[in-house]
């Protein structure tokens, strides 16, 4: 349906006239009739009380069962008469290991490549900027169905919000010989990647019915998201599907064993060492075992799917030698790390509590550049201190080092520019310690989402003030704006500049005042670069 306000005395006529030639007149509401996108009819949606028409549950790519299980995404196949679009696919399969990010959709099937539009029901032919989302959880976790990811009030800023599904854990990031042997492109290990790929490739042939333009296509994504939209931006086979990136908290650059893609060799070997633990002695055996079976078994393997692998095909080398060449995607990158990103995964560590051993930790990790490992993340004089050097040193090296090379790589080498954020605001009401959200003391990793998609309703005991509210709608701009144009800011908004790389570039601080400051902590992202080098760490 679509729908215009302020209708006042207009004669019968010419409502019958505006009914015939599909003018909207204002206060009258008309079925505009079912959408075709390429596989078939969807139910158009009656557009609510905002102006916004939700479809969910649209199946981009077929059941990956079966013998689909660790093939890339097959096309859907086309459905006759009108496809309901009004409940959210099931999650892709996975473990509550880092809780229960959906609660609302219990729902769960290897049967889960679906996405969600959220569209404003507008009339004019101006095609709208499209923003994708890819959900965090570190490939092994979430959906795109839960409720802080709504995209209401991101749409009601004039854009259209897209959310996927893609395939998790075992089933998302398995290499495997047998797999590598059977592909047409000789690789395996990033049927995650796949999917997002195949979800882009769906947007850029369907968007348009929904009032999108194909060529304004925005990645945006948290944790894995942002790591997963790194390595998109990296990959060959999904260039041209988007025009801009957004990356929050996240960066599959580090070269830190275990916090990116692992060669394609690592990958198969971890895969066979999966399927000798559960017994299978061939692909056809693997494929055919229950997933919950998968599930349980991966459940207790020390090893790690879910940062993809370098399979010279989707990842043709490490992403930081391909960033490094400024042979990556030259998009307009908006990317930032929270001020606390270490509280959330270091809260069930055996952290250092006091200076020794906390060198010690530093020896074992940094060798002989222990020293300057220590000046710069002193332990401090008591076991609170020593704490939070252990907890800003694991933030550094999971999540704001990798970040940082993403943005400086793509600043010295892309023609487009790069925008840097920092963001200081805890949500007021987070408890420190939560199975959901995965709260954490601090400025934790994740604790803008809120303030990103400008949604305070999933969590209104919270208690959110209005400095919450006012930074949320100015996220929210900032994010859309740039969805626009590859440039966040606009009026009444304050100045944002481009980044600039080497040293003294300016970071957007997004807390209860917003602007510009001087970059923060890298002589501690340099280190690592420097203690890296091109041999991860182990």
């Amino acid at each position: 349906m679509t729908s215009c306000s302020g209708f006042g005395s207009a004669r019968w006529w010419a409502i019958a006239v505006a009914l015939m030639v599909g003018i909207c007149v204002p206060g009258l509401s008309f079925a505009q009739g079912p959408l075709r996108v390429d596989t078939g009819l969807l139910k158009d949606m009656q557009a609510d009380a905002s102006g916004l028409r939700v479809f969910k549950g649209i199946p981009y790519a077929a059941p990956p069962v079966g013998g689909l299980r660790w093939r890339p995404p097959a096309p859907v196949r086309s459905w006759d008469g009108e496809r309901a679009a009004d409940t959210w696919g099931p999650r892709c399969v996975q473990s509550e290991r880092l809780g229960p990010m959906d609660p609302l959709n219990s729902r769960m099937d290897e049967d889960c490549l679906y996405l969600n539009v959220w569209a404003p029901a507008r009339s004019g032919n101006a095609a709208l900027p499209v923003m994708v989302w890819i959900h965090g959880g570190s490939n092994t976790n979430g959906a795109a169905s839960q409720p802080e990811y709504d995209g209401a009030q991101l749409a009601k800023n004039g854009v259209i919000v897209v959310s996927i599904n893609y395939r998790l854990d075992i089933f998302g990031f398995l290499a495997h010989p047998e797999l590598t042997a059977e592909s047409a492109t000789r690789s395996s290990g990033n049927y995650g990647l796949l999917d997002q790929i195949a979800a882009l490739q769906w947007v850029q042939r369907n968007i348009s019915v929904f009032g999108g333009d194909p060529r304004q296509v925005t990645l945006f994504g948290e944790s894995a998201g942002a790591i997963d939209i790194s390595l998109l931006m990296a990959s060959p086979v999904a260039k041209g599907l988007f025009a801009r990136a957004i990356g929050q908290s996240g960066g599959a650059l580090s070269r830190l064993a275990g916090f990116g893609p692992k060669p394609l060799q690592a990958g198969e070997a971890d895969g066979t060492r999966f399927a000798q633990s559960v017994n299978a002695s061939s692909l056809a055996e693997l494929r055919a075992r229950p997933a919950a079976e998968l599930l349980a078994a991966v459940v207790k393997s020390p090893i790690t799917y879910g940062f993809g692998v370098v399979d010279g095909y989707v990842v043709p080398e490490h992403p930081a030698a391909i960033y490094a060449k400024g042979t990556n995607s030259d998009v307009p990158l908006l990317v930032g790390v929270n001020a606390d990103e270490g509280s959330l995964f270091t809260r069930r560590m055996n952290a250092p509590t006091d200076a020794r051993a906390f060198s010690g930790f530093l020896q074992t990790l940094f060798k002989g550049a222990a020293d300057k490992g220590l000046a710069l993340y002193p332990p401090g004089p008591n076991a609170e201190s020593t704490k939070a050097s252990f907890v800003a040193l694991m933030g550094d090296a999971i999540i704001s080092h990798g970040s940082w090379v993403w943005a400086e790589s793509t600043a010295a080498k892309a023609r487009s520019a790069v925008y840097r954020y920092h963001f200081t605001r805890r949500p007021p009401g987070a408890p420190e310690f939560s199975l959901y959200p995965l709260a954490a003391p601090g400025v934790y990793h994740f604790a803008e989402i809120n303030y990103v998609f400008n949604n305070f309703d999933t969590r209104k005991e919270w208690g959110w003030q209005d400095t919450d509210r006012g930074l949320g709608k100015t996220m929210a701009s900032y994010w859309t704006n740039f969805a626009k144009t590859g440039n966040p800011n606009g009026t009444g908004l304050p100045q944002w500049d481009a980044y600039k790389p080497g040293g003294g570039g300016k970071v957007m601080e997004l807390s209860a005042n917003v602007g510009l400051r001087d970059e923060l902590h890298r002589a501690r992202y340099e280190f690592f670069e420097e203690m890296l080098g091109k041999s991860p760490i182990r």
